[in-house]
């Protein structure tokens, strides 16, 4: 793995130990991700959350893009000790924040301050499959509508099979891509006056 753009393009970033705790995403796929994210506005001075975070490539890209600062939410202890390492390697530590947490009870870990511009939401794949508003994804979908911006996406990894809802509270599925195995689903805030599909 590793950066793929931006101040440190090409750094190699330390990757996990163990399937089981993460599923790295593939370069070639973090890019068309990221391509898609253009026309949501510049990754230059935004905020972003890298939930369920992994080794935290998803941040860590954002940080190389120009992010003004990310948060890290992650409960794996072996992961977080990687993801420090990372966000050392990269120089970031003052533009970064680590939250040991459960994802599902905090979302992006939101208190005070900007809210996120961009929400990346990778949960295990096990724990994704049931996406009805009272799932646990279905719970964090809606808590993360209350910690983005008014312009902000959710960008939300899951398997294929998988199909979300039109609406999680005021977020709202948007758009959807199909890569290999894996669906990636963006969700923004509904706007004003605008009726769900």
């Amino acid at each position: 793995m590793r950066i793929i753009s931006g101040e440190k393009r090409g750094m190699n970033i330390l990757g996990p130990k163990g399937v089981e705790v993460t599923r790295p995403i593939t370069d070639r796929i973090k890019e068309s991700v990221f391509n898609v994210l253009q026309k949501y506005g510049p990754f230059a001075g935004s905020y972003a959350a890298d939930i369920f975070s992994g080794t935290g490539s998803m941040g860590l890209e954002s940080l190389s893009r120009g992010a003004q600062h990310v948060t890290f939410v992650e409960n794996d202890p072996g992961a977080i000790e990687i993801l420090k390492t990372n966000i050392e390697k990269g120089g970031w530590k003052n533009r970064s924040k680590i939250v040991k947490a459960n994802a599902f009870k905090v979302g992006a870990a939101y208190l005070d301050g900007p809210k996120f511009d961009f929400a990346f939401v990778d949960p295990p794949y096990a724990l994704s499959r049931e996406t009805s508003e009272v799932s646990q994804l279905g719970s964090l979908l809606a808590l993360l509508a209350q910690q983005i911006s008014d312009t902000g996406v959710v960008i939300a990894r899951t398997e294929v099979e998988v199909q979300l809802l039109k609406r999680y509270g005021r977020l709202v599925l948007v758009d959807r891509r199909d890569w290999g195995s894996m669906a990636i689903n963006f969700l923004e805030l509904e706007k004003p006056g605008e009726t769900s599909v």
